[in-house]
């Protein structure tokens, strides 16, 4: 097996400024480090456990399948924060069949971002 030390999400956006806003300012990640200069900079942002690099330029909108699953303490409050600062909510919160709070969002590109909020009482936090 293969030691992982460290990871991360690369995107590579078609408009990078537009995406720095998104994640950084719509979304509020903190900055872990950037790289280059100019327009084309890398960043790269605090993503929990792990890292979300913005760096590079794709000439056309990504497409496949990523999605991004950032779990919150509430699913609620980062609604109404989320919706303040401009994010485009795909759909507010609801509880899944499964028990999961979820919140979906679309990143510049159409990437989907979950919001998930783990409720006490599932079985992911507790266990009898």
């Amino acid at each position: 097996m293969v030691q992982v030390l460290s990871s991360r999400v690369l995107v590579r956006p078609s408009d990078p400024a537009r995406s720095r806003a998104f994640y950084g300012e719509t979304l509020g990640l903190e900055i872990y480090r950037e790289f280059g200069t100019g327009s084309d900079r890398g960043t790269v942002y605090f993503l929990g456990g792990g890292f979300l690099e913005v760096s590079g330029r794709s000439a056309e909108p990504p497409t496949g399948t990523l999605q991004l699953w950032l779990q919150v303490a509430n699913a609620t409050a980062a609604h109404e924060e989320l919706v303040t600062r401009g994010a485009e909510v795909l759909r507010p919160p609801v509880r899944e069949p499964w028990g999961l709070i979820e919140m979906w969002l679309t990143d510049p590109d159409g990437h989907k971002v979950v919001i998930v909020e783990i409720p006490a009482d599932h079985p992911l936090r507790y266990r009898p």
